[in-house]
């Protein structure tokens, strides 16, 4: 039958505690970017879970809408990215100042 619905909820909040570490500690924007998208790979684990357990496929049509939102988020962050080291632009998170609004 396969692992229970608790193995895959641990797997997913040990994830995302991986991820929120990573977001938190690191200042380069590349490796918060692909902590972003272990957090949100871990909230999609979390829902094909349930969707699983419960046998119906919301939780798969709300992880493919996770995807192309982390798609999107992966191609304006790593355009701005690019953006920031053809003008040699310390990447630095903390040090950003020019992007705030």
């Amino acid at each position: 039958m396969g692992p229970g619905i608790g193995a895959y909820l641990v797997l997913s909040v040990l994830l995302f505690a991986t991820g929120t570490v990573g977001v938190l500690i690191r200042r380069n924007p590349l490796i918060v970017l692909l902590s972003l998208e272990l957090m949100l790979n871990a909230a999609n684990l979390a829902l094909i879970g349930f969707a699983r357990q419960h046998g119906n496929s919301d939780g798969h049509i709300f992880a493919l809408t996770v995807m192309v939102v982390a798609a999107a988020e992966a191609v304006v962050g790593l355009g701005l990215i690019v953006a920031m080291s053809r003008r040699k632009l310390k990447l630095d998170v903390d040090q950003m100042k020019q992007l705030r609004g």
